[in-house]
């Protein structure tokens, strides 16, 4: 059976390629979906790419990988410091048995004071930070790996 994962992302990553290209790049979010996709393929994973500037759709998110068994690879985004909603809905996934990889474009221990701290990092079953759209790729093979156990 092909293992799904869901790629969630968080506010503003709809906006890749125009926002703050100096700190997140100059691809757009239509190329993340094109590449996570494509990875995803080459690792026969069935990968579903999302993204929300809404708190309440990203927990509903949550809850459907829960229910549904699948993987998660999770650009939080902004909720990454503040969203304990999204911190509990994140642990069920972990709860039904699946990995939950956090992902980060940028680096966000070396940015502002206050994106040092991740709600969700002691939650999630790995964080990759600061390597751009790679982090997506190193993701997607984790789970492909943990969930082929």
């Amino acid at each position: 059976m092909i293992q799904k994962v869901l790629v969630v992302n968080g506010p503003n990553l709809g906006r890749l390629g125009v926002r703050q290209p100096d700190v997140y790049g100059h691809d757009n979010f239509a190329k993340l979906v094109e590449d996570c996709k494509q990875w995803g393929a080459q690792l026969k994973l069935d990968v579903d790419v999302r993204q929300t500037d809404d708190e309440s759709q990203m927990v509903s998110w949550m809850h459907e990988a829960a229910d549904n068994e699948y993987a998660v690879v999770m650009n939080p985004a902004a909720f990454t410091h503040y969203s304990y909603a999204l911190a509990d809905a994140a642990h069920m996934v972990l709860d039904a048995g699946m990995p939950l990889i956090e992902v980060h474009i940028s680096n966000p221990a070396a940015r502002d004071t206050f994106r040092k701290h991740s709600v969700i990092s002691p939650v999630a079953t790995s964080t990759i930070t600061g390597l751009g759209f790679l982090g997506y790729r190193l993701a997607l093979e984790a789970v492909q790996e943990i969930t082929s156990k």
